[in-house]
Order: C-alpha cells, then structure tokens, then sequence
C-alpha cells in the first residue's frame, strides 16, 4: 500500500543513511579489512549478457534433487548455482513458473524441501515500472506478473504486518503463506490439484502452503540468506542468468 511503503522506505533509507555516516567515522585504516555491510534488500541480477561467474574452489557441488521430480531448466540452473558459487554459500530457491513449484536447497546444495506454488496470473517475465506503489485494487490483469530473474531473498513484513520473503521489494513481490480469504478464488483447491494450469491467481506474489513457508522456506531464508532464481517461462533461461552447462551433470530430468 502506498502510504505504508512510502513511510517504511523512508525510515529504511534514514537508517541507512545514518549507518553509511558512523561507518565513514569509524572506517577501518587502510590495509586493514573490515565485514561487509549488509546487504538492505533484495537485487536482482543484470537480466542481459553472459555470467562472469565461473567454476571455483568452494562451488564444485551440484544441486541434490533426490527422488523429486523437476524440469530441465530447474535443474539447470539450481546446478549450475552450485557449480559457479553463484550462490555464494547462501540457501537456494528455484522458483519454476511453467511448472509453478518452488525448490529450496540448502548451501551445501542438498534439497530442503519442494511444492506446488501459486504465481502471477499474468504471462510475463517482466516488471511493471511503479507497479509497488499502485493499490492493489488498481493492478490491472496485465501487471499480474510475476518477474524472473536472480534475486536476494529478505525477510520482513507486509503492510498488513504479516512476515514474508521479500523477493523483489521495489516491486512488491514477496513469497508469503497462502490466503485463503477469497473462497471464490480457491487457493488451497489450485495448490492442491494435479496440475499447475490452475497455480495462475496471484498478483503477482508467490503463494506458497502455510507449512511449507514456515517449515522449509522462513528458516532458510533466515539462517544463511538465500538467492533466489525465478525462472523465465517468456524466453530461455540460460540466456537471461548467462549460465553455462554444468560438467558431469547426468541426473534425469523431467521435461
């Protein structure tokens, strides 16, 4: 909601403001190294040109999917995250539109836990220039998209004071529990069903069941961070995260 996202913003860049100024006072001398500040929302990766991550020490793992049945494009990437470091040692999330289920992995690359989810009920891989900052009553059917790309999860609250995953806070796109608060709109039937050609109802959000979101995705998100690979349904996903393909990767996917 407008007014409440204006006020949280404000005090948000107040904060940091005020951080930026006691770490330029207490700044360490040179040669010295100091932590690095944290990170203050979510970002997305550049969405054009190839990845300038490759291969090192610490990313030589592969993402474990076990006995859970995935695409080729989810496990392409959550793979390749592994293999680059492009995670950088933090939890992963791989968010499938065309399948509309939701990954997570741990950073060691072992599987937390995966479900159905509901998305946008928009086509689209894009964002809407503004769209946080409209009443949710003005959204047009159009603007319901839910945006890919590679994002640093958050965790905070939402206007209603409700704790979510912030994915993309700029345009309001968060991983929260499903509301159930519309009966005509059957969110727990559509998570439920056999099918994702009924996971298309959000604004835009990605809806996830309320254990899953406090069981699996919270406590990841809170313990070691997490990135966050929505995945286009619009265009390849190789070509918008720049991957390449990952050496020895001979799991079977499901296509």
């Amino acid at each position: 909601m407008p007014p409440f996202r204006t006020v949280l913003r404000t005090l948000q860049q107040s904060l940091l403001l005020g951080g930026a100024v006691l770490v330029l006072a207490g700044s360490p001398a040179q040669g010295q190294s100091s932590a690095p500040l944290a990170h203050s929302g979510p970002a997305s990766r550049p969405l054009t040109g190839q990845s300038s991550v490759q291969p090192s020490a610490h990313g030589s793992r592969l993402a474990q999917f076990g006995s859970e049945s995935a695409s080729a494009d989810a496990r392409r990437i959550a793979h390749w995250a592994f293999h680059s470091g492009d995670h950088r040692r933090h939890a992963v999330v791989v968010v499938d539109k065309k399948d509309a289920k939701v990954y997570v992995f741990s950073p060691d690359g072992k599987l937390q836990g995966a479900t159905p989810a509901l998305m946008g009920s928009a086509i689209g891989d894009h964002t809407v220039p503004g769209i946080g900052d409209k009443p949710i009553a003005q959204v047009l059917p159009a603007e319901r998209t839910t945006p890919a790309g590679r994002f640093v999860a958050e965790p905070g609250t939402n206007a209603s004071g409700e704790d979510v995953v912030w994915v993309d806070y700029d345009a309001a796109v968060s991983m929260h529990r499903v509301r159930a608060n519309v009966k005509s709109e059957r969110r727990l039937e559509r998570l439920a069903s056999s099918t994702p050609k009924d996971n298309r109802i959000s604004y835009g959000c990605i809806n996830l069941p309320v254990v899953f979101y406090e069981k699996v995705l919270s406590p990841a998100v809170r313990s070691t961070g997490a990135v966050v690979y929505v995945l286009p349904e619009t265009r390849p996903a190789a070509s918008l995260f720049g991957t390449y393909d990952v050496p020895g990767n001979a799991e079977p996917a499901r296509r």
